[in-house]
This record gives C-alpha cells, sequence and structure tokens, in this order.
C-alpha cells in the first residue's frame, strides 16, 4: 500500500536541469531580479547624465526625441515596479507564500500575450517588417544584408524566432505555475490518500475528526476470565 500526496498526482515538481519548481521560481526571479536592477541603475545613470545617451535625429534617422524626461520617469517607475515584482515572487518561493508569486505569473502572461500579438502581426502584416527596417538610422549595423533578404524568407525566420522564445516563456509559465501549486497545495491540504493495488483510492478523514469518532465509541466489555 503505497501512501501519496494529493498535490503530487496532477503536475510536475521538477523542471529544467532536474531542480525542484520552487527551486527554478527562486534561480528565475533572482535572475530578473538582477536584469531589471541593470535597467534601473542604466536608466538612472541616463537621468544623471542626459548628454551620455543623447541621440540626434540625423542618428536616428528621423525627427524623434529617444528619451526625453517623462518617458524617463515612466520607464524608472516600471523598473520599479518590476523589481518589486520579482523580489516578491523570490520571497514567496523561498518561504513558501503561494499569493506572492501571483504577481510574477500575471506579469508572465501579459509578456506571452505581447510576444503572442508580434507574432500575429508579422503572420498578418508581413510587410510591416520591411516598413521597420526601412525606418531604421542608415549606419544601423546589417541594416543593409537584412533588406536584401527575401520578404518570405525573413518572416519565416522571424516567425521561427519568436515560436522559440514563447516556447521558452510558456515553459517558465508552466513552471511558476506548479510551484503556486505545489506551495498552495502544501500549505492548504493536509489529507494523505491512501493508494491500494487494485487502484482504489481511500481519503482518510482528517486526525481532529478522526480522533473524535474514536472517542465518541464505546468501550469493550471487560475481559472477565473463565
Amino acid at each position: 500500500m503505497k501512501m501519496v500526496a494529493p498535490w503530487t498526482r496532477f503536475y510536475s515538481n521538477s523542471c529544467c536541469l532536474c531542480c525542484h519548481v520552487r527551486t527554478g521560481t527562486i534561480l528565475l526571479g533572482i535572475w530578473y531580479l538582477i536584469l531589471n536592477v541593470v535597467v534601473l541603475l542604466i536608466l538612472l545613470s541616463a537621468l544623471a547624465d542626459p548628454d551620455q545617451y543623447h541621440f540626434s535625429s540625423s542618428e536616428l534617422g528621423g525627427d524623434f526625441e529617444f528619451m526625453d524626461d517623462a518617458n524617463m520617469c515612466i520607464a524608472i517607475a516600471i523598473s520599479l515596479l518590476m523589481i518589486l515584482i520579482c523580489a516578491m515572487a523570490t520571497y514567496g518561493a523561498y518561504k513558501q507564500h503561494a499569493a506572492w508569486i501571483i504577481p510574477f505569473f500575471c506579469y508572465q502572461i501579459f509578456d506571452f500575450a505581447l510576444n503572442t500579438l508580434v507574432a500575429v502581426t508579422v503572420l498578418v502584416y508581413p510587410s510591416s517588417i520591411q516598413e521597420y527596417i526601412r525606418q531604421l538610422p542608415p549606419d544601423f549595423p546589417y541594416r543593409d544584408d537584412i533588406m536584401s533578404v527575401n520578404s518570405t524568407c525573413l518572416v519565416l525566420i522571424i516567425l521561427l524566432f519568436i515560436s522559440i522564445i514563447l516556447t521558452f516563456k510558456g515553459y517558465l509559465i508552466s513552471c511558476v505555475w506548479n510551484c503556486y501549486r505545489y506551495i498552495n497545495g502544501r500549505n492548504s491540504s493536509d489529507v494523505l490518500v491512501y493508494v491500494t493495488s487494485n487502484d482504489t483510492t481511500v481519503l482518510l478523514p482528517p486526525y481532529d475528526d478522526a480522533t473524535v469518532t474514536g472517542a465518541a465509541k464505546e468501550p469493550p466489555p471487560p475481559y472477565v476470565s473463565a
């Protein structure tokens, strides 16, 4: 007779490199946290010294202001929000608080949806890629080489690249979701399941109910020797 916990029956507890989903979520949260801290430092340095990241209209290929104060403040606010979300996910996975992982999971879904919209846009409007490349600065690396590629091949290459990214992002979403279910199951369920050899399942009652039921029964009669 084998005793199995219910939260291990419907999903996997392992992710890449054969580590636990909880460990994978912690590593993923730390990685996103480092990336957003680096982005925040770059934005703060650009805000402190605007001339360092100033691009003229000729360099950008048109009349466009690369990063004004309003856009800079919005980008800094988004970076701070992302740092908070990643820190919450890391802390929630480490301390086994399932609710702290939900904001990071929602961000993953939103990011996946945006990348899916990009793929759909490329598939429906393939000419938009060529228009976007033409708007790049003349000294942009490999601009002429990309323009010389056949438009159909370019669309297929971009769709293949986006498909790989979406597959990887979907795998990371499943890892975080399994971590959430794992922690939520451990915190909310203490009922064990006994699986017998003929595949029948027996649910054990909670310990308090079992002790009360057992105490309510009348004791057996005393043993009297003959």
